[in-house]
């Protein structure tokens, strides 16, 4: 079973909010997905991510792999700490 980091959006039209979950690569966008480990709202200024760094490291150790969008997203976290 490949895990992937990945993007679940919600909210509503044109006012998006995603999840960010620890999912099987074979499931749905908005499938099932084994955790939830932050949330990202792009709709606030400047957009807002929330993670469980704990969760995330833990989840990369056990050999999960980031879409781009989410490194990308872990990248400005960390940044920003």
């Amino acid at each position: 079973m490949a895990v992937k980091i990945r993007l679940t959006r919600g909210g509503g039209k044109k006012k998006p909010f995603y999840r960010i979950v620890v999912a099987d690569s074979e499931s749905p966008r908005d499938g099932d997905f084994l955790e939830v480990i932050g949330t990202y709202n792009p709709m606030t200024e400047p957009a807002k991510v929330e993670v469980k760094s704990d969760r995330v490291s833990f989840w990369l150790g056990k050999g999960a792999v980031p879409t781009d969008t989410v490194k990308h997203l872990l990248k400005k976290v960390s940044k920003a700490a």
